[in-house]
Protein backbone atom coordinates (compact mmCIF):
# COMPACT_ATOMS: atom_id res chain seq x y z
CA UNK A 1 0.00 0.00 0.00
CA UNK A 2 1.08 3.29 -0.93
CA UNK A 3 1.13 6.02 1.67
CA UNK A 4 0.10 9.32 0.61
CA UNK A 5 1.79 12.54 1.59
CA UNK A 6 -0.14 15.13 3.37
CA UNK A 7 1.58 18.07 1.17
CA UNK A 8 1.29 17.54 -2.60
CA UNK A 9 4.22 18.48 -4.93
CA UNK A 10 2.09 21.75 -5.89
CA UNK A 11 1.30 22.66 -2.38
CA UNK A 12 4.98 22.34 -1.23
CA UNK A 13 6.42 24.71 -4.41
CA UNK A 14 3.51 27.05 -3.80
CA UNK A 15 4.89 27.12 -0.18
CA UNK A 16 8.24 27.20 -0.82
CA UNK A 17 7.40 30.45 -2.52
CA UNK A 18 5.16 31.64 0.20
CA UNK A 19 7.44 31.38 2.52
CA UNK A 20 10.48 32.74 0.16
CA UNK A 21 7.60 35.74 -0.46
CA UNK A 22 7.57 36.78 3.27
CA UNK A 23 11.74 36.40 3.77
CA UNK A 24 12.21 38.81 1.23
CA UNK A 25 9.71 41.37 2.91
CA UNK A 26 10.80 40.68 6.40
CA UNK A 27 14.52 41.19 5.05
CA UNK A 28 13.38 44.70 3.63
CA UNK A 29 11.43 45.91 6.00
CA UNK A 30 13.86 45.60 8.18
CA UNK A 31 16.54 47.20 5.95
CA UNK A 32 14.58 50.24 5.16
CA UNK A 33 13.92 50.39 9.20
CA UNK A 34 16.87 50.29 9.75
CA UNK A 35 18.10 52.25 6.70
CA UNK A 36 15.84 55.19 8.51
CA UNK A 37 16.83 54.72 12.04
CA UNK A 38 13.44 53.76 13.24
CA UNK A 39 13.02 51.01 16.34
CA UNK A 40 10.49 48.57 16.19
CA UNK A 41 8.47 50.33 18.38
CA UNK A 42 9.21 53.46 16.52
CA UNK A 43 7.68 51.95 13.20
CA UNK A 44 4.87 50.68 15.45
CA UNK A 45 4.11 53.56 16.72
CA UNK A 46 3.86 54.89 12.90
CA UNK A 47 1.59 52.07 11.28
CA UNK A 48 -0.24 51.20 14.34
CA UNK A 49 1.19 48.11 14.69
CA UNK A 50 3.65 46.66 17.37
CA UNK A 51 7.27 45.81 18.14
CA UNK A 52 6.13 42.27 18.32
CA UNK A 53 4.20 41.85 15.31
CA UNK A 54 7.19 43.75 13.42
CA UNK A 55 9.68 41.88 14.47
CA UNK A 56 7.93 38.08 13.43
CA UNK A 57 7.37 39.69 9.99
CA UNK A 58 11.07 40.96 9.64
CA UNK A 59 12.34 37.31 10.59
CA UNK A 60 9.29 36.16 8.05
CA UNK A 61 7.44 34.34 10.63
CA UNK A 62 3.87 36.18 9.74
CA UNK A 63 2.43 37.96 6.97
CA UNK A 64 0.63 41.30 6.63
CA UNK A 65 -3.03 42.61 4.68
CA UNK A 66 -2.53 45.02 1.87
CA UNK A 67 -3.74 47.89 4.12
CA UNK A 68 -1.33 46.95 6.69
CA UNK A 69 1.79 47.39 4.22
CA UNK A 70 0.62 50.25 2.64
CA UNK A 71 0.87 52.03 6.27
CA UNK A 72 4.18 50.23 6.73
CA UNK A 73 5.37 51.54 3.25
CA UNK A 74 4.26 55.03 3.53
CA UNK A 75 6.08 55.19 6.95
CA UNK A 76 9.29 54.36 5.33
CA UNK A 77 9.00 56.95 2.54
CA UNK A 78 8.81 53.82 -0.24
CA UNK A 79 6.12 51.66 -2.40
CA UNK A 80 4.65 48.86 -1.52
CA UNK A 81 6.29 47.54 -4.47
CA UNK A 82 9.77 48.36 -2.76
CA UNK A 83 8.80 45.50 -0.36
CA UNK A 84 8.41 43.04 -2.85
CA UNK A 85 11.35 43.79 -4.92
CA UNK A 86 13.29 40.63 -5.54
CA UNK A 87 16.76 42.26 -5.90
CA UNK A 88 19.24 44.19 -4.02
CA UNK A 89 17.60 47.09 -1.58
CA UNK A 90 19.15 50.71 -2.38
CA UNK A 91 17.69 53.10 0.38
CA UNK A 92 18.94 56.19 -1.86
CA UNK A 93 15.99 56.77 -4.36
CA UNK A 94 15.37 59.80 -6.69
CA UNK A 95 12.06 61.60 -5.98
CA UNK A 96 11.64 63.47 -9.86
CA UNK A 97 9.50 66.80 -10.26
CA UNK A 98 6.52 64.64 -11.50
CA UNK A 99 5.97 62.46 -8.65
CA UNK A 100 6.33 65.05 -5.91
CA UNK A 101 3.50 65.11 -3.39
CA UNK A 102 1.71 68.05 -3.70
CA UNK A 103 -1.59 69.97 -2.06
CA UNK A 104 -4.22 71.26 -4.10
CA UNK A 105 -3.73 74.50 -6.11
CA UNK A 106 -5.01 77.55 -3.85
CA UNK A 107 -4.71 81.29 -4.45
CA UNK A 108 -2.83 80.75 -7.67
CA UNK A 109 -0.04 78.47 -5.96
CA UNK A 110 1.30 75.10 -5.16
CA UNK A 111 3.00 73.56 -2.40
CA UNK A 112 4.89 70.58 -3.04
CA UNK A 113 6.67 67.52 -0.32
CA UNK A 114 10.32 67.22 -1.21
CA UNK A 115 11.64 65.50 2.60
CA UNK A 116 10.40 61.85 2.83
CA UNK A 117 9.15 60.20 5.49
CA UNK A 118 10.12 59.44 8.37
CA UNK A 119 11.13 62.93 8.86
CA UNK A 120 13.68 63.30 11.84
CA UNK A 121 15.76 66.76 11.47
CA UNK A 122 14.03 68.48 8.34
CA UNK A 123 11.44 68.81 6.07
CA UNK A 124 11.87 70.50 2.56
CA UNK A 125 9.14 71.73 0.51
CA UNK A 126 8.86 73.79 -3.11
CA UNK A 127 6.02 76.26 -3.76
CA UNK A 128 5.23 77.32 -7.18
CA UNK A 129 3.34 80.83 -7.84
CA UNK A 130 1.35 81.91 -10.73
CA UNK A 131 1.98 85.73 -11.03
CA UNK A 132 -0.33 87.77 -8.45
CA UNK A 133 -0.37 84.05 -6.93
CA UNK A 134 0.54 83.88 -2.69
CA UNK A 135 -0.01 81.43 0.47
CA UNK A 136 -3.44 82.75 1.12
CA UNK A 137 -4.73 86.01 2.17
CA UNK A 138 -3.61 85.85 6.00
CA UNK A 139 0.05 85.74 7.41
CA UNK A 140 0.43 82.12 9.07
CA UNK A 141 2.60 80.63 11.92
CA UNK A 142 3.51 76.97 12.68
CA UNK A 143 4.85 75.68 15.47
CA UNK A 144 8.03 77.57 16.75
CA UNK A 145 11.33 76.48 14.84
CA UNK A 146 13.67 77.25 11.88
CA UNK A 147 13.24 78.32 8.76
CA UNK A 148 14.89 79.62 5.79
CA UNK A 149 13.52 80.59 2.57
CA UNK A 150 15.04 80.51 -0.79
CA UNK A 151 14.14 82.30 -3.85
CA UNK A 152 14.45 79.67 -7.20
CA UNK A 153 12.98 82.08 -9.74
CA UNK A 154 11.07 85.04 -10.09
CA UNK A 155 10.42 87.91 -7.72
CA UNK A 156 8.51 87.65 -4.09
CA UNK A 157 6.82 89.88 -1.41
CA UNK A 158 7.56 88.27 1.73
CA UNK A 159 6.02 90.04 4.89
CA UNK A 160 7.54 89.03 8.30
CA UNK A 161 5.36 90.25 11.15
CA UNK A 162 5.73 94.15 10.70
CA UNK A 163 8.27 93.89 8.13
CA UNK A 164 8.08 93.49 4.36
CA UNK A 165 11.41 92.16 1.92
CA UNK A 166 11.55 91.70 -1.13
CA UNK A 167 13.52 88.51 -2.79
CA UNK A 168 14.93 87.54 -6.26
CA UNK A 169 16.55 84.80 -7.62
CA UNK A 170 18.62 83.11 -5.50
CA UNK A 171 17.96 85.59 -2.53
CA UNK A 172 17.54 84.08 1.40
CA UNK A 173 15.79 84.86 4.43
CA UNK A 174 15.70 83.24 7.98
CA UNK A 175 13.49 83.66 10.49
CA UNK A 176 11.26 81.69 13.17
CA UNK A 177 8.29 80.07 11.98
CA UNK A 178 6.33 81.47 15.26
CA UNK A 179 6.34 85.00 13.37
CA UNK A 180 3.44 85.74 11.06
CA UNK A 181 4.43 84.90 7.70
CA UNK A 182 3.06 84.98 3.90
CA UNK A 183 4.46 85.27 0.86
CA UNK A 184 3.19 86.84 -2.74
CA UNK A 185 4.70 86.87 -6.11
CA UNK A 186 5.10 90.24 -7.12
CA UNK A 187 7.25 89.90 -10.40
CA UNK A 188 5.70 89.46 -13.80
CA UNK A 189 6.78 85.76 -14.59
CA UNK A 190 5.90 82.52 -12.38
CA UNK A 191 7.75 81.99 -8.94
CA UNK A 192 9.41 79.11 -7.17
CA UNK A 193 10.97 78.95 -3.68
CA UNK A 194 12.13 76.59 -0.99
CA UNK A 195 11.09 76.57 2.18
CA UNK A 196 13.65 74.30 4.83
CA UNK A 197 12.69 73.90 8.23
CA UNK A 198 14.34 72.40 11.40
CA UNK A 199 12.89 70.87 13.15
CA UNK A 200 9.72 69.57 11.25
CA UNK A 201 6.35 71.30 12.71
CA UNK A 202 4.22 69.25 10.40
CA UNK A 203 2.53 66.42 11.83
CA UNK A 204 1.25 63.17 10.24
CA UNK A 205 -2.02 64.75 9.88
CA UNK A 206 -0.38 67.59 7.80
CA UNK A 207 1.89 65.48 5.71
CA UNK A 208 -1.21 63.07 4.81
CA UNK A 209 -2.65 65.79 2.64
CA UNK A 210 0.38 65.51 0.41
CA UNK A 211 -0.79 63.38 -2.83
CA UNK A 212 1.20 62.31 -5.61
CA UNK A 213 0.29 64.75 -8.41
CA UNK A 214 1.02 64.44 -12.45
CA UNK A 215 3.70 66.96 -13.66
CA UNK A 216 3.12 70.99 -13.68
CA UNK A 217 4.52 72.70 -16.27
CA UNK A 218 6.09 75.84 -14.39
CA UNK A 219 3.86 78.69 -14.17
CA UNK A 220 1.01 76.87 -14.63
CA UNK A 221 -0.80 76.65 -10.88
CA UNK A 222 -4.28 77.93 -11.87
CA UNK A 223 -6.13 79.97 -8.37
CA UNK A 224 -9.50 78.03 -7.42
CA UNK A 225 -11.89 79.49 -4.39
CA UNK A 226 -10.70 79.20 -0.86
CA UNK A 227 -7.13 80.01 0.61
CA UNK A 228 -4.35 78.41 2.13
CA UNK A 229 -3.54 78.35 5.77
CA UNK A 230 0.07 76.25 5.55
CA UNK A 231 3.06 77.08 3.43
Amino acid sequence: MKLIDDESPADGATSRTEARRSTVLGDRVKTFRTARRLTLRQLGDLTGTTASFLSQLERGLSGANTSTLMLIANALGISVADLFEDSGVSTHKVLTRAERPALPVSEGYRKTLLSRRPIHDVEVYSGEFAVDGSTGDLPYTHGNAHEMFLVLRGKLQLTLGDETFILEEGDSIEYATSTPHKTVNVGNVPAEVLWIIAPPTSGAVELDEYVPRKKLAPGTPKPNSGSSETE
